[in-house]
């Protein structure tokens, strides 16, 4: 396979941590489909962060064709 002329190697553009608010209000939104049960505050804390954690890689905007 030839070598690329003129093309840079391609570069992630740098993914965003959630911040402590969008966890908080995400893992509340978890907790109260759940249907408020107690005790679990940490699970939906991890769900929530994890979602959004996932929600920032499939954005559409960090296409190849956008970077």
């Amino acid at each position: 396979m030839p070598p690329r002329v003129g093309r840079a190697p391609r570069e992630e553009a740098p993914v965003s941590d959630p911040t402590e608010q969008e966890i908080r209000e995400r893992a509340h939104r978890l907790w109260e489909q759940a249907g408020k049960p107690e005790g679990r505050e940490d699970e939906f804390w991890q769900a929530a962060e994890q979602e959004l954690r996932n929600e920032d890689r499939s954005n559409t905007l960090r296409t190849p064709d956008a970077l």
